[in-house]
């Protein structure tokens, strides 16, 4: 019998498995309720117990503070405030005040005082986290890098997507300085990680529900060639790289291939363009698929035996012929049943070869 690891990285590098993978990604609020279920309070004791072919997410922290993507606390290491904000029985994040929002002129940029210091990632707490996920056999994923969100954050949503429009030379101004910080901390950790990782996570949404965010000669112009130093950088030292877009992002695919990513999350098959078996068809012989079970309607709010369905349909379409890790299409979210989350987990388990 194949370990969790052993399974994610036979799927990733299109070789046989003993069956099909299945990852968890999940809110606090649902995370909560796998406890109760399974009355344990280790994370890794909880996704060992359901079975869950886990890709733990490994985050350093930075300058004595851990930092989580969706809960980052009261200011981000890029220097922007958060506040957090109750939506029925979920909590989220969400960035306000964007610190570089008043600037028009790139020589400001110099002197903005937050930049983080790349020494300051705490990558002996990060190989510490993904030493702890090895003793469990499972595969590992991080840090959370990203171009394009990290500039929305800094200089606000609206702002940002005027300026590839009409402030080209600021937007690309600021993105190389986003760039270069990471890039530093990237090296850092894959040496220093070396074999306790085995996936970087890249992150920059470009779609919306029916359409691209940024238009693609806007993606080519300000993010294609930082992409694909990344994934060159990401290669040569043996990891793979998990692009992760949500929305109707077809126009984007071919162009992140040729940027060299090798596992494409989440698949967000409503959307126009996104349908998976067209997905698998055009795409599935360059691609990896991670995600894909609907999430915003289904998982959530569907009976059990709906979710059953919608990841058999997920594994007859993106698990053609193999390259596919089962999941959610993002994270599960609060109030989603516990029923719901064993359907999927089971059905993707129990799926013929």
């Amino acid at each position: 019998m194949m370990t969790p690891r052993e399974r994610i990285l036979a799927t990733i590098n299109r070789q046989p498995v003993d069956r099909r993978p299945v990852d968890l990604w999940c809110t606090p609020e649902v995370l909560d309720t796998l406890r109760e279920y399974t009355s344990l309070q280790d994370e890794l004791a909880v996704y060992n117990k359901l079975g869950v072919d886990k890709i733990v997410w490994i985050f350093p922290g930075y300058a004595g503070r851990y930092f989580d993507p969706n809960d980052s606390g009261e200011i981000t290491m890029w220097g922007v405030p958060t506040r957090m904000v109750k939506a029925g029985k979920a909590t989220y994040q969400e960035y306000i005040n964007p610190p570089i929002a008043a600037y028009d002129d790139p020589a400001q940029l110099e002197a903005y005082p937050s930049w983080p210091d790349p020494d300051k990632f705490d990558y002996a707490g990060a190989r510490a986290l993904a030493t702890e996920a090895r003793a469990w056999n499972f595969a590992t994923i991080g840090p959370w890098i990203s171009h394009f969100e990290i500039y929305c954050q800094m200089r606000g949503l609206e702002n940002a997507l005027m300026d590839t429009l009409a402030n080209p030379e600021f937007l690309d101004a600021a993105i190389e300085k986003i760039d270069a910080v990471q890039t530093v901390m990237l090296k850092r950790m894959l040496t220093e990680l070396n074999d306790c990782l085995d996936i970087v996570f890249i992150s920059d949404d470009m779609g919306m529900q029916e359409n691209m965010l940024v238009s693609l000669e806007s993606w080519e112009t300000y993010f294609k060639r930082r992409l694909k130093k990344w994934c060159d950088l990401i290669h040569r030292h043996g990891k793979k790289v998990l692009y992760h877009t949500d929305g109707a992002v077809l126009p984007l695919i071919p162009g992140l291939i040729e940027c060299g990513i090798d596992i494409l999350n989440p698949v967000q098959h409503v959307c126009p363009g996104m349908d998976c078996a067209n997905l698998k068809k055009q795409f599935g012989s360059d691609l990896i698929f991670h995600g894909g079970v609907e999430n915003q309607k289904i998982l959530p709010m569907g009976t059990a035996e709906e979710v059953a369905r919608e990841t058999e349909q997920c594994m007859e379409t993106l698990g053609k012929d193999g390259g596919y890790i089962c999941c959610s299409c993002h994270n599960a979210q609060a109030g989603t049943p516990v029923d719901n989350i064993l359907a999927m987990i089971n059905t993707a388990q129990n799926y013929p070869l």
